[in-house]
């Protein structure tokens, strides 16, 4: 730096982060990763700009962001031929194979792997054939011809040694180990692992242990050994939580926890077994606290920065550029979505400009995702952060009620459990493994999702009329209820249910599953329930709300906003959309695109739903915000902060792939037809502040999200928690315009009028549906379910 050497400055910044990378730092190696990229565009060295994007596709990799790893790798190949350099080439070769057989693509994987082999031999590097071979090996190892995979790690082993890479030595000797534990050879298996093991601790490789000590661990249950097999599975989740903590960006620690579930999984088998063995051990507490370790700990941790404030004494200049990226996040996404759904699309001009959008628009989202973690590392009160413990169960008995029954499930390869857990007591069942679990929950939830007699039109997308047999939802509600709750029948009573799900069970309304006291009635019947990410999610939040004043008004209702320059409701004459002004404003595409949407359809129950709660409470305590004025800027005013109950009525949407994407749609034209921002993203909803009681999404899929092992849906309810709701009715499909209005009616007579609590309410109101003909079937009032505190 001091010469202005800037490509010897970038190759000292990516050796830098070669070695935080080695020593499993990831968050660490990318920052000066990142830094080094664009020294050595800076001085056109292509060269080192290709290792610099191998490097940090190499991360992304490990921290199971495979596409992104792929998409970093394809730009770093091209550059390698382009220079010549042939090892360059073979290392990305290696490592788009390493992705593919990662992603279970086998053949792509060895055809990549074949590809680089005969290059590296003509170079000459010893480590990287080696590394190869391994690879080679590993997707042999994976299609079962486990001798063909031992001759390639025996091939492996010599180089690495002659080269002194202990690392890689070690990689080999953990592999041939798993082969033989494979094959039965359980005494020489443990030798190769116990070597790997050495060697890994000598060179610092924490990811390695850990996948070592699993292997172990693996080892000794099938030897029946639990309590071996129990300290290496525990050796290997205390490096996990260690490495967890060095990333700081919570996508990125959100991927690396998703990738290493299995750890948890497989403490959690070994615990239960053990419960098994000797129930009076308590071990079946334990596999519960694993169970709340393994689960949405991204989300405690970022309810825990929200309510410390990490933003308030950052860097104004920061904020100024999330902002300002957070536009054009929504201006690219806007002209991408008319593109997509224009008349154009098959133009190939149109189709080149949509693709090209297309990654402006992930590079942006990325961009963003950078600056977020720049700003929590300048952040002062960041530093000071204590992020919360999981609860044991002593801890989870304290935040139930005497008329509460937490059912907490756990999904797994070989089998499931479920914990069920009083003031006093708690009790464990075996379930049927998680294929066989989800299967059927899946079935349940498209049947659900695509019934209905009579349809009319959905919050999202207009339907069909058509109709559904009644007695297959009562079958697979049946059989589901069966499989989830039998067990645990003779427990269940008038007991409220909180429901911490797992997997494809978070899509389960749970009130819709059979009543197996009475079978052709809903659980609804003789339960209120509630839905929670995790048991330790409500301590939390109870700590958050202890001391919090109440708002000094009732209600606050943004509803039928104007979505067309066509709507009767524009005075002024209808204004195309302008791209400059579409620099204003974003739209979801995926989400859009995912329903077969091309324009959004103005919601009449919403109006008829709004006026009519709006009357429940008085003038002086209510605020409705209608037509026009429900738009962007009225979402994010402050004085929405004065009201307890916060209702928006209106069209949204999920994008399960890209869940900053989600939103809610609000007006999107002014009085004269002008186009306005009128999209409410999620990112949107992470930097509001709104302490209310309740905030209803009245509308589309607003529960649902990206799904992700670990950490669960990931999407608008979780933005609305940050941003301090104590509770969020949102909905797990695209319900019915009208009968949603009712339902909603009914919501909030109940609560405003008979004073119930919103618990209370909601199952009501279900009930009232249930009970009437025209409405009983699942579909138009299961959809909603309320997340977050019960009392």
């Amino acid at each position: 730096r001091q010469v202005g050497d800037k490509g010897g400055e970038a190759t000292s910044l990516n050796n830098i982060g070669k070695v935080y990378d080695d020593l499993g730092e990831n968050q660490k190696a990318l920052s000066y990763y990142d830094q080094a990229l664009p020294l050595h565009r800076a001085v056109g060295d292509k060269g080192g700009e290709a290792t610099s994007l191998n490097n940090i596709g190499a991360v992304y990799s490990g921290l199971g962001e495979k596409h992104k790893a792929l998409s970093y790798y394809d730009q770093a190949l091209p550059l390698y031929r382009q220079v010549g350099d042939k090892g360059g080439e073979a290392t990305s070769l290696n490592n788009i194979g390493k992705v593919y057989d990662d992603l279970g693509e086998k053949q792509k994987a060895l055809s990549y792997y074949d590809q680089a082999l005969p290059l590296l031999r003509a170079v000459g590097d010893k480590g990287k054939e080696a590394t190869s071979l391994n690879n080679i090996g590993a997707v042999y190892d994976n299609l079962g011809e486990k001798h063909k995979a031992l001759s390639y790690y025996n091939q492996a082993l010599p180089l690495y040694r002659a080269v002194g890479d202990k690392g890689g030595d070690a990689r080999t000797l953990n592999n041939i180990g798993a082969v033989y534990d494979d094959l039965g050879e359980k005494q020489k298996a443990l030798s190769y692992y116990d070597q790997a093991l050495l060697l890994l601790r000598a060179v610092g490789d924490k990811g390695g242990e850990a996948i070592t000590l699993r292997n172990l661990a693996l080892l000794e249950s099938s030897k029946n050994n639990l309590l071996a097999a129990l300290t290496h599975i525990e050796g290997a989740i205390n490096i996990i939580e260690d490495l967890r903590t060095l990333i700081v960006s919570p996508d990125l620690r959100t991927s690396y926890f998703a990738s290493v579930q299995d750890y948890y999984q497989i403490k959690i088998d070994l615990l239960m077994q053990l419960h098994k063995k000797d129930p009076s051990m308590g071990y079946n507490a334990q596999a519960l606290h694993i169970s709340e370790r393994s689960r949405a700990r991204v989300l405690l941790e970022l309810l825990t920065e929200a309510k410390a404030g990490i933003r308030k004494d950052v860097d104004p200049k920061l904020l100024a550029e999330e902002k300002r990226l957070q536009e054009l996040i929504d201006a690219k996404e806007k002209l991408r979505f008319d593109l997509v759904n224009s008349r154009k699309i098959k133009d190939p001009i149109a189709l080149a400009s949509a693709s090209k959008l297309e990654k402006e628009v992930s590079d942006l989202i990325n961009q963003h995702k950078e600056l977020q973690t720049k700003i929590r590392t300048s952040s002062p009160k960041y530093a000071a952060l204590k992020y919360p413990s999981p609860l044991k169960l002593p801890e989870i008995q304290q935040q139930i009620d005497k008329d509460t029954l937490l059912l907490q499930y756990s999904l797994g390869e070989k089998r499931s459990y479920l914990w069920a857990v009083t003031q006093t007591s708690i009790t464990s069942y075996e379930l049927p493994k998680r294929t066989e679990i989800e299967a059927a929950a899946k079935k349940f939830y498209q049947l659900l999702n695509n019934s209905g007699n009579n349809l009319y039109t959905r919050r999202g997308i207009k339907v069909e009329h058509g109709s559904a047999s009644g007695s297959a939802n009562v079958n697979l509600a049946l059989k589901l209820s069966q499989m989830l709750l039998q067990p645990v029948a003779a427990q269940l009573g008038n007991k409220r249910l909180l429901i911490v799900g797992d997997g494809a069970l978070q899509y389960v309304p749970f009130a819709a599953l059979s009543d197996l006291t009475k079978q052709t009635q809903p659980l609804l019947i003789n339960h209120e329930i509630i839905n929670l990410p995790s048991a330790t999610t409500i301590a939390l939040q109870r700590q958050e709300l202890t001391g919090r004043k109440v708002a000094p008004k009732t209600l606050a209702i943004l509803a039928d906003p104007v979505f067309s320059a066509d709507d009767a409701r524009v005075t002024g004459k209808p204004v195309g959309i302008a791209p400059d002004l579409d620099l204003q404003q974003s739209t979801l595409k995926r989400a859009a695109k995912n329903l077969n949407r091309n324009s959004w359809e103005r919601l009449e129950g919403t109006r008829t739903e709004a006026q009519t709660i709006s009357q429940l409470v008085p003038s002086s305590n209510r605020l409705e915000v209608f037509d026009f004025d429900a738009n962007y800027t009225w979402a994010n005013n402050q004085q929405l902060q004065q009201y307890r109950y916060i209702h928006f009525a209106t069209h949204g949407f999920a994008d399960s792939t890209n869940p900053e994407l989600s939103g809610i749609v609000l007006s999107l034209f002014d009085k004269l037809g002008k186009p306005v921002r009128g999209y409410l993203r999620l990112g949107d909803i992470f930097n509001l502040n709104l302490p209310a009681e309740l905030l209803v999404l009245s509308a589309c899929e607003t529960g649902l999200g990206k799904e992700v092992s670990g950490e669960g849906l990931v999407g608008l309810t979780r933005g609305l928690m940050y941003a301090g709701a104590a509770r969020v009715v949102v909905s797990l499909w695209k319900v019915d315009d009208f009968g949603t209005a009712m339902l909603m009616q009914e919501f909030y007579k109940q609560m405003l009028q008979q004073g119930k609590s919103p618990t209370a309410a909601l199952r009501a109101a279900q009930l009232s549906m249930w009970q009437q003909q025209q409405w009983q079937n699942p579909y138009y009032w299961a959809a909603f379910t309320l997340q977050g505190e019960w009392r």
